[in-house]
């Protein structure tokens, strides 16, 4: 019996890993030989759970930062950069858990765009959020529904800070989704209607992030809306999602690159989502 629950313990953990990493559930694998080694050989108890936990820790780093950018390559996939001067991650966790390897064309047109941006707004970041993991086309980036083949990749929107009106590059979300720029009275409210045709998932993240923070930032619309330009002039981007009152507030209808993204998907104004054609 206790074999079982040994045996259901590293399976949870394993599914729970790769899910969460894709690769972590192997380098869990890999890791059991250490912890065996170390409930055998270190006998204080709390020097044996410092080592359970940086143990496994340490190895996942290791081959997080060697070893996974360089077999990403065989299936046509690079890393963001971590510390590029216009082009970072909002936050590490989208780094450590491996969501940041797209292909390389569409590196090079963020790497691109974020230098436009940086040249025409001195000091502006560019942050991107979730983009896919580093292997296996069609391998599943929850809770999204399509990153998944390296060639999406969702960007924070830009602020500024409500005392002083002056542009910033942090975001009020902590991880760059579920604080929106919701519609005014007056504008078209997708949210509403998807809500009302039975799709619960579509304001799931507004629901469960505090908002504590929006109050703190205003929306940027001159170069959030800058940005966008650039993406849907370039011949290399095939679409680009935001919603529908964001691109009417932003006088962007002309522009057939950036669609509505469906009601089963989640919102987006509060992110800009791009893809290759």
């Amino acid at each position: 019996m206790r074999k079982i629950r040994i045996v259901l313990f590293h399976s949870f953990l394993f599914v729970l890993f790769t899910i969460l990493t894709q690769i972590g559930g192997i380098v869990w694998l890999i890791c059991i030989p250490l912890l065996n080694y170390i409930k055998k050989y270190v006998l204080h108890k709390i020097q044996r759970w410092i080592a359970y936990l940086l143990g496994p820790l340490l190895i996942y780093l290791i081959v997080t930062f060697s070893l996974i950018p360089l077999l990403a390559s065989l299936w046509g996939r690079v890393p963001l950069p971590i510390n590029h001067g216009s082009l970072r991650p909002l936050t590490l966790m989208t780094v450590l858990l491996n969501r940041h390897y797209v292909r390389k064309e569409l590196r090079n047109v963020v790497l691109e765009t974020s230098e436009q941006m940086t040249a025409k707004f001195p000091g502006t970041v560019v942050h991107y959020l979730d983009a896919g993991f580093p292997f296996i086309h069609g391998f599943p980036l929850l809770p999204h529904l399509s990153h998944n083949d390296g060639e999406k990749l969702d960007l924070a929107f830009f602020y500024t800070d409500v005392l002083t009106k002056q542009p910033v590059n942090d975001s009020p979300s902590p991880i760059g989704y579920g604080i929106c720029e919701e519609p005014t009275s007056n504008e078209e409210n997708t949210a509403a209607y998807c809500t009302s045709k039975g799709y619960r998932q579509y304001s799931l993240l507004q629901r469960v992030m505090p908002q504590g923070n929006k109050k703190n930032y205003l929306f940027d619309s001159r170069r959030t809306k800058a940005i966008i330009l650039l993406l849907v002039q370039n011949r290399r981007i095939g679409k680009l999602f935001i919603e529908p009152h964001l691109k009417k507030r932003m006088n962007l209808m002309k522009y057939d690159k950036i669609r509505f993204h469906g009601c089963q998907a989640v919102r987006h104004d509060d992110h800009i989502h791009i893809q290759l054609p």
